[in-house]
């Protein structure tokens, strides 16, 4: 399974946005308190239109909350640290195995992940390669970088590859752009 977890995320609208990628890819989303806001805000729910009710969630109260009821007794659990102090690069990320877990772990807007948490774990430090005019991408964009490469790892599993049919409210169906 695919996991995105955010560390005490501050922004709203990113929170709202990355909720709507997990929502359109079958990601469970983990966010770790504190939260910048509270997640019934109308930003949360302008940003996750109306998808919100079919996202699957999880809130704790700290990073070690998190570790103890995720990571600690599951053996299939990998995570990956994206920071922009990472040694390793999203290329040397290996998600082949649907067998596992893996938890995609960004930082809140402000700081990112504090060094205290990222020391421990320097081998799983993943960086996005950017241009020296910025500091970092955005967190909503760096979440749907990382969790479409590790489902295209997959063959994108249980996603539609096409528009859906056009039975279905919203959608306009496969052949649509030849009708």
């Amino acid at each position: 399974m695919i996991n995105l977890v955010l560390f005490e995320p501050e922004i709203p609208q990113n929170t709202g946005n990355i909720m709507r990628t997990c929502v359109g890819t079958n990601t469970h989303l983990h966010l770790i308190e504190p939260l910048g806001f509270r997640l019934d805000e109308h930003h949360i729910k302008r940003s996750g239109v109306n998808y919100i009710k079919y996202l699957k969630y999880d809130v704790y109260m700290d990073f070690d909350d998190f570790i103890e009821k995720r990571i600690k007794s599951n053996p299939n659990a990998r995570m990956f640290f994206l920071t922009r102090y990472g040694r390793h690069h999203l290329h040397e990320v290996d998600c082949h195995n649907k067998d596992l877990d893996y938890y995609f772990i960004l930082g809140k807007e402000s700081t990112g992940i504090p060094k205290d948490i990222l020391k421990d774990y320097l081998d799983t430090c993943i960086r996005l390669p950017m241009t020296d005019k910025v500091r970092a991408l955005n967190v909503s964009n760096v979440a749907a970088i990382m969790v479409y490469e590790a489902l295209r790892q997959q063959g994108f599993p249980g996603l539609y590859e096409y528009e859906p049919s056009a039975d279905k409210e919203g959608f306009k169906g496969e052949d649509y752009l030849e009708r």
